[in-house]
Parts: C-alpha cells; structure tokens; sequence
C-alpha cells in the first residue's frame, strides 16, 4: 500500500522542484497524508515554499536511510531529488538491494522524471529506465516551461520503452507565465495561496487557477503510480 515518488532527473533546470512544490499542494488540498523531503542542501526551494517538509542530506552516506525510515511510518513519502544525484541513487539501491527493502515495506517506488526540449534530459530518463526497468514505475512530466516541442523525447527509444515495456504514464505541466512565475517566488506562495492573495490581481488569480486545475488532473491521471495503493 506505501509509495515512495522521486522526483529525479539528474540535469538541472527540468523542473523537478516546480512539480514537488505543486504535487505536494495538491496532497495538501487533498487531504492526502504524506511526508515531503528536500534534498537540496543550497536551494532547498520545496523547503521554502513548504516549511513542514524534511530534509535529507545526500552528502551523508547514510543519509539516504532516511527516505526508508520514514517511509516505514508514512503511506506516502514524495522527495525532490537535487540534480546531479542519479549516480547516488544508483548506487545507494545496489546496496540496500531495493527490491527487497520494498518488498519488507509493502512498497512501491515511482520515479517522477521531468523532461524537456533538450536531449540532456532524456539522456537521463534513458539512464534510468535501462537501470530501474522493472523494478519501479515510471511517470513523465512533459515541462513546458522553455518550450513546447518535445521532439527529442518522442523520438526516443526510451519514450517507446516506457510506453510498451514498463508500463509508463505522462503529465502534461504547461507552462505558467513567467510574471506569475516570479510573483510566486517574491511572494513565497503556492498556487494554493496566491489565488486567495491580494497581492494578485483577479485575472492572475484566474490563470493560477486554470492552470493549478489542468495539473491536477494530471496528477489524477497518473494516481495509480503516484499515490498509495487503496487497500
């Protein structure tokens, strides 16, 4: 019945703490019990805009044991992996032997994989497909941010894999605009809070919403891998 949901790309600037921060609100409004972890130990960014989260420091070589002890007393542990921190996961798995620690645990793990127009990225979500293959789910978020062309990931050969082998599912995160985009990060506000914030005029207001609810909705599509198993 437990998940555990990495949000990991090893390239930075795909947008993993962007969907952490907006995933986590969406657990809030929901009503949906889980613990969040930062791992960011210079930007901590889902820190600041969720202050309850925890934080786990990958430097520490037991540091990473956090994520299964916690996992332990929660349902629902969502992390938002730094960049440059595939290798460390890699490696961190092979020792523990993870399909046995989530066999113990009754869990499962989903890997939240960020990607955009730039074939970095998809270079990464490759990486770990050919690593992980069965041994976990798979959810894209196709981030629009910097552009909507996706051509390098729907050429992929990991594209193909993910939607044949390993049973993958996509999201869609459009792109916010970018005055908005920096308001939420002068304000330190989720979406959540801006749409009830003065600071915001009626109409922002109304594109925070519309676009809070098409990402809801994507979350909602991809339940099945990113929320505990109902029992």
């Amino acid at each position: 019945m437990k998940r555990l949901d990495l949000i990991l790309n090893g390239k930075g600037g795909v947008g993993k703490s962007f969907f952490a921060i907006n995933f986590v609100q969406y657990l809030k409004d929901k009503g949906i019990t889980h613990v969040a972890i930062d791992s960011d130990n210079e930007n901590s960014t889902l820190k600041r805009f969720h202050p309850d989260a925890r934080f786990v420091d990958l430097d520490d070589r037991r540091g990473p044991d956090a994520i299964f002890s916690t996992l332990e007393k929660s349902n629902l542990v969502v992390m938002d992996c730094r960049a440059a921190s595939t290798d460390l996961f890699i490696d961190f798995f092979a020792q523990i032997n993870l399909p046995t620690v989530l066999s113990a645990l009754g869990a499962s793990l989903t890997l939240v994989m960020p990607v955009n127009h730039e074939s970095d990225s998809v270079d990464q979500v490759q990486r770990l497909a050919d690593e992980f293959g069965k041994k976990c789910g798979y959810v894209v978020v196709r981030n629009a941010a910097h552009s909507e062309s996706f051509t390098l990931y729907e050429g992929s050969e990991v594209c193909a894999q993910l939607k044949d082998k390993l049973a993958g599912k996509e999201i869609a995160m459009s792109q916010l605009q970018d005055w908005l985009v920096v308001a939420l990060n002068e304000q330190n506000l989720t979406i959540t809070a801006a749409a009830k914030h003065p600071a915001f005029s009626l109409l922002d207001r109304q594109r925070l919403q519309t676009w809070q609810h098409k990402f809801y909705a994507g979350i909602e599509s991809a339940a099945d891998l990113l929320l505990p198993a109902k029992p």
